[in-house]
């Protein structure tokens, strides 16, 4: 079996899906400390991945831009290794939206980082 990638296709790059996923409605909220997960299911777009993502870091939390991104390979590597989660529980016409969103100012070890996506992927699949 081939390791899981993480294409392009599975990121989230539409400004008109980022504004649907943050809008007032349909969104649901879960957090799981140090991440806070946004997520939405919507119609599907043509020839698009079955689940996008979106990891925000805010400058708020960390000033350095290298800091900004190992948080953001760490939940980048979490959701590529553990995506298989959600196989099977979007249907044909879905499109599941998910931001990944920082919360801490302080870097946590990437097996914490790790179980917490995996907790909130689960989440995810009990509810749908």
């Amino acid at each position: 079996m081939a390791a899981p990638t993480f294409k392009k296709e599975e990121r989230i790059v539409s400004n008109r899906l980022i504004e649907t996923l943050f809008e007032k409605g349909d969104s649901h909220m879960l957090a799981a400390y140090p991440l806070r997960m946004v997520y939405q299911q919507t119609t599907c777009c043509q020839g698009c991945a079955p689940v996008q993502i979106l990891i925000s870091v805010p400058k708020k939390r960390f000033k350095h831009a290298v800091d900004r991104n190992r948080v953001k390979r760490q939940i980048r590597e979490a959701y590529r290794q553990h995506k298989q989660i959600l196989d099977g529980i979007i249907s044909e016409d879905k499109l599941l939206l998910i931001a990944f969103i920082w919360l801490s100012d302080r870097h946590c070890p990437t097996q914490e980082v790790e179980r917490r996506v995996v907790s909130l992927l689960q989440r995810i699949a009990k509810k749908a």
